[in-house]
């Protein structure tokens, strides 16, 4: 009976994710290696940092991140900018204070902007949006053995682009091989030697692509190392008190045990 229900919950499956790739709804999605993957994985600072130049170079012209507050860029564990950084870089935006009604310079106490179109979504939750789509479709299977998230797909669409166009009902959409179903309105943002970084590190597409992809899925996870940490110390003290608790039952059940073994059977 169990092997009649195991067997047809894998067809069921296999027949689910079937359908969704001959409708074109997943795409292709490469499994990058990110440091903040797996149990022990944490957020290279560099990277973040090199994320946020592409963000406020690119991105932010279209995109924001109003879920995001500026005072967290110095915070550990995130791009761990320095203070005076925070408020240099705050002053560069503009937000409406509702008390002045008018705009002002935003300090590190304020989020991110929202997005500068309607179109356009914000960027804040979509790492983390995206972190369940992998196959089977819909079930997570490549997130959970394989590390795959938000992070990959973002990099995979942005390094997804083929050059190739159509138009359709008065608007024109860019093929990408990452997209579900194959064309995206967005036009292609990165090219590849889109930033100098101050670091020396690579230019390129692919590069510059994944930078800004674990930028952004530090903006949906900015606590994602302090999880790692809490969990990996619930899972050693509840180690510990597993050995210790077979310890005492052990112990409690021993003398009982021997009084048995001594008593003559029936």
């Amino acid at each position: 009976m169990f092997k009649k229900l195991a067997l047809t919950a894998v067809l069921a499956l296999s027949l689910t994710s079937g359908t969704a790739n001959a409708a074109g709804g997943a795409g292709y999605v490469e499994d990058y290696s990110f440091s903040f993957e797996g149990p022990f994985g944490t957020y290279d600072t560099a990277q973040l940092q090199r994320g946020l130049q592409v963000y406020t170079e690119i991105c932010s012209a279209c995109h924001g991140l109003q879920y995001v507050p500026l005072r967290t860029l110095h915070d550990k564990g995130g791009p761990e900018l320095p203070e005076n950084q925070v408020r240099a870089y705050a002053a560069f935006y503009e937000i409406f204070d509702p008390a002045l009604d008018d705009y002002r310079e935003a300090r590190p106490t304020d989020n991110f902007p929202g997005s500068n179109l309607e179109n356009a979504p914000d960027l804040s939750l979509m790492a983390k949006a995206r972190a369940g789509f992998h196959g089977p479709y819909g079930l997570g299977i490549n997130q959970l053995f394989r590390g795959m998230g938000g992070a990959e797909y973002i990099a995979s669409l942005l390094n997804g682009y083929t050059g190739e166009e159509k138009e359709e009902a008065g608007a024109i959409l860019y093929e990408n091989t990452a997209y579900p179903g194959g064309y995206i309105s967005m036009a292609p943002p990165l090219w590849g030697d889109d930033v100098d970084f101050a670091d020396g590190s690579s230019t390129e597409l692919e590069a510059v692509a994944q930078d800004v992809a674990a930028f952004l899925m530090w903006t949906a996870e900015p606590k994602l190392n302090h999880r790692k940490q809490a969990g990996f110390t619930a899972v050693f003290f509840l180690t510990i008190l597993t050995v210790l608790l077979y310890l005492t039952n052990k112990r409690i059940w021993a003398p009982i045990k021997a009084r048995a073994k001594r008593q003559p059977a029936e």
